[in-house]
């Protein structure tokens, strides 16, 4: 199946209709997940790691995973030497498929969007990736990511082209650069995501680096 096995599995999570169907439906693709984004050719994962490396030179920084999935930014990042990593997902099958990593000293199940059980300034970084897509996390998520991590620290994140205008992303950031709480570090070109994927593969993204005043 392949390719179009994925392409089925985005098909439902992209039109999921509530939080619970959605929730649903990562629980139940937890298993085949990593096989099946190999398939479409994923290029997050090594996009967000080269910004890590870039952006985070301390491999003692604390780094929140904000829509850790099954962990498998989390695998690399230990790989080269970060090893104080958290993890958060609204999915318990993907936060099983992350602990069973064991790269992870903290998971807990969250949603974006919604208040996260952290006190202000707790990560040296935050990355997520592939959680601000269609019908997924929220761009009012900012404020929250914000207000948990240290300043000085990096927000390092993923957002859809289309959605960073039509969902409210460039306003809500925009704004928290306005009010001297981010200030922009760097943005990547455009690229596409899932490069081999039959029905997705022309959907396109931006990787995207603020640092927190």
């Amino acid at each position: 199946m392949g390719k179009q096995q994925t392409d089925g599995w985005l098909e439902r999570v992209y039109n999921a209709t509530d939080r619970d169907s959605l929730r649903a439906m990562y629980d139940s693709w937890a298993e085949t997940y990593d096989a099946d984004l190999q398939q479409v050719g994923y290029l997050h994962l090594p996009v967000i790691v080269g910004l890590v490396a870039a952006h985070v030179p301390s491999r003692e920084a604390t780094i929140l995973d904000a829509g850790v999935g099954t962990g498998a930014v989390g695998n690399v990042l230990s790989l080269l030497g970060y090893n104080n990593l958290s993890g958060i997902d609204m999915s318990k099958g993907m936060l099983e498929k992350a602990e069973a990593r064991g790269c992870y000293s903290d998971l807990r199940q969250a949603v974006l969007g919604e208040t996260l059980d952290f006190p202000d300034g707790a990560f040296d970084a935050i990355l997520s990736t592939g959680t601000f897509t269609n019908g997924h996390a929220p761009a009012a998520a900012f404020h929250e990511l914000t207000r948990i991590l240290e300043p000085g620290g990096v927000l390092l994140f993923t957002v859809g082209t289309v959605i960073w205008e039509e969902q409210g992303f460039r306003t809500v950031l925009d704004n928290l650069v306005r009010a001297k709480k981010l200030v922009a570090v760097e943005t990547t070109p455009i690229y596409r995501p899932m490069p081999f994927s039959p029905t997705e593969g022309d959907f396109t993204t931006r990787a995207h680096v603020y640092r927190k005043v």
